[in-house]
Formats: C-alpha cells, sequence, structure tokens
C-alpha cells in the first residue's frame, strides 16, 4: 500500500516583509515562487480568492516549481462570501475555465473559505457541495458554461483526467453541527483544521480521504509563531491522522466516528506571515515529522543573519491553547 503523501507548506509567498528575511536580499520578485518551491512542497494559492487568474499566470507557476509539487487553489469570495453560495454555476464555471488545468499534476485541493457571518444552511450547502467536480473531466464540463466575463483567456482542456479534492474551512459556530459533518462525509470534502488562535471554530472531524489544515498562528491571528510543544503536538495530530486513526482528545461537531481508512493524506499550510514565522514553522513541523524540506540538513531551518526564534509562551498544555483562568 502506498505511503499518504504529507505536505507541510505555506498559504502564498508574496509577502514584502519576507524579502531580505526568508528570501535571500536582491531575490527578484519574479523568482520568489521559484525559490519558495525549493524549500517547501506545496503552497496554497490564494490570489484566486480576490479576483479571477489568468492562464498563462497557472502555466507560469508550474512552470516555476519542481515536478513532484503541489499547490492548493482557493476558490474566489465572489462565490463564498459575496454570493454566499447561492446562483453560482456560472461564477463556478468562470472559475474552473480560468487556468487551473494548467497546473496539470500539480493542481491539489480545492479550498473554500467560508465567511464569519455565513452560518450553516442545509439545504444552501447541500446544493453548492453537489455541484463541485469530483475529477478534471467534469471540472471541464463545467468549465465549458463560462460567460463573456473570461472570454478570450481560459483554459478549458486538461491534460488528463484526474481526482479533484475540495476542502472547507468554517468561521461560524452554528457549523458544529452533525448534520454538517454528515453532509461533507457524503459528498467527500474534508473540514479544515483551522487554528485561529480562538477566533473562529476549531474542529477536528474527519470527513474524507484527507485531512487538510490551516494554522494562522495560536496566540495573535497571521502574526504568531509556533512554540515547539506546539507544533510538535500538531505533529503527532498528522501521525495519527495520516495513519487512518483520529486522536483521542480530537474536538468534534458529530459524535459518529469517522469511517476507517488505512490511511489519509495530510495537507498542512502556515498562514501565520505577518512576521515572518511561517516558513520557518512549516520547516520546522517537516522535521519533526521525520522529512527533508530545503531548508537546511535534515529539515532543519537555516535561519538568516541576525533572526531567531522568537520565544513564545504558550498554555499549560504546551499546544499555544490559553491556561484556564
Amino acid at each position: 500500500m502506498a505511503k499518504p503523501d504529507i505536505r507541510i507548506g505555506i498559504s502564498g509567498w508574496r509577502y514584502e516583509p519576507w524579502r531580505g528575511v526568508f528570501y535571500p536580499e536582491k531575490l527578484a520578485q519574479r523568482r520568489e515562487l521559484e525559490y519558495a518551491s525549493r524549500m517547501l512542497p506545496t503552497i496554497e494559492i490564494n490570489g484566486s480568492f480576490y479576483s479571477l487568474q489568468r492562464p498563462e499566470s497557472y502555466a507560469q507557476w508550474a512552470a516555476d516549481t519542481p515536478d513532484d509539487f503541489v499547490f492548493a487553489v482557493k476558490g474566489p469570495k465572489y462565490i463564498t462570501h459575496m454570493r454566499r453560495l447561492k446562483e453560482v454555476e456560472t461564477p463556478l464555471a468562470n472559475f474552473f475555465a480560468n487556468g487551473l488545468f494548467e497546473l496539470g499534476p500539480k493542481l491539489g485541493p480545492i479550498l473554500w473559505q467560508f465567511p464569519p457571518m455565513l452560518p450553516f444552511m442545509a439545504e444552501r450547502f447541500e446544493a453548492f457541495f453537489a455541484q463541485l467536480p469530483r475529477d478534471t473531466e467534469a471540472a471541464a464540463e463545467i468549465a465549458a458554461r463560462h460567460d463573456k466575463r473570461v472570454e478570450g483567456r481560459t483554459s478549458l482542456e486538461p491534460d488528463a483526467k484526474r481526482p479533484m479534492r475540495h476542502a472547507v474551512e468554517i468561521r461560524h459556530e452554528s457549523f458544529a453541527d452533525p448534520a454538517f459533518i454528515a453532509l461533507l462525509r457524503k459528498y467527500r470534502i474534508a473540514l479544515v483544521v483551522a487554528d485561529t488562535a480562538g477566533k473562529w471554530p476549531l474542529l477536528e472531524d474527519l470527513t474524507a480521504d484527507f485531512v487538510y489544515l490551516r494554522l494562522h498562528g495560536d496566540k495573535e491571528l497571521y502574526a504568531s509563531g509556533y512554540s515547539d510543544a506546539a507544533l510538535e503536538r500538531w505533529a503527532e495530530r498528522i501521525r495519527t491522522w495520516s495513519e487512518g486513526g483520529q486522536v483521542d482528545d480530537a474536538r468534534l461537531a458529530s459524535p459518529k466516528p469517522a469511517p476507517k481508512r488505512a490511511k489519509r493524506d495530510i495537507y498542512a499550510y502556515f498562514d501565520n506571515d505577518v512576521k515572518v514565522h511561517a516558513p520557518y514553522d512549516a520547516a520546522t513541523l517537516i522535521r519533526k515529522l521525520g522529512m527533508e524540506s530545503g531548508l537546511g540538513e535534515k529539515g532543519q531551518p537555516v535561519w538568516p543573519p541576525g533572526w531567531k526564534a522568537p520565544a513564545i509562551r504558550t498554555g499549560s498544555d504546551g499546544f499555544g491553547r490559553r491556561a484556564p483562568r
């Protein structure tokens, strides 16, 4: 049996504070993806959340990265935040038509992030989940129905029939509902395990054949780094999930256990980019899992001159949670 595919990376790569810190001095901005993709095995494309991209952009990203690299792609906020999943047939077609197929075998999961003001509505979410394609041929059929908004800048032919995976990130307490978990399992969609410094729900129900993590910072959203103890705890969870199990202290919305599996693939992305923690936290987690990154021998991060991992205070459990008061 093939081993689970475990990929630890970062959300986005174009950040001004990273220049001269993570990125070498005088590295051309057009080469930042090339550099980052040699350090870490996966990156989340988040520009696609803000606007439709172009096929030539996706093609260039694919060309800039190693053969075994994988991208996650964030779905448009026009669908999730502005349309709130209503009447999204054409926006979905435009999204799948605007260049994803140019990534070829480097296309990984599609991330759908729901806004904090959008509660769980069973009928609306099931209608949306039913529209999501499960492979690139189904995505091409959807893409063919695009409108004039992307006319002249489309990519409509995948290079091969490949499976497509979807993950959803929730930010409203109403999703802590067994009915929502059952819906995700029905459509084999992963529930994102999102660490958001306590701002939004953190659920660990397993709903698909892969687990998707987004680590936004355990003390300060988008800014704080992870302590060694916190990263060790995440490593332990990843090991268990990748082996098909569930951790004993999982935070669950449903009492019904996940279907048993021999393994689960893992995609984890650090989004604590403000103070340049993300790439180093990713490299440290990779090392703890016994894998190798490009950041030094055996995955040990190489700290730039004058930069060191900050001291991080954690809760009593060492997992970055606030100690009870």
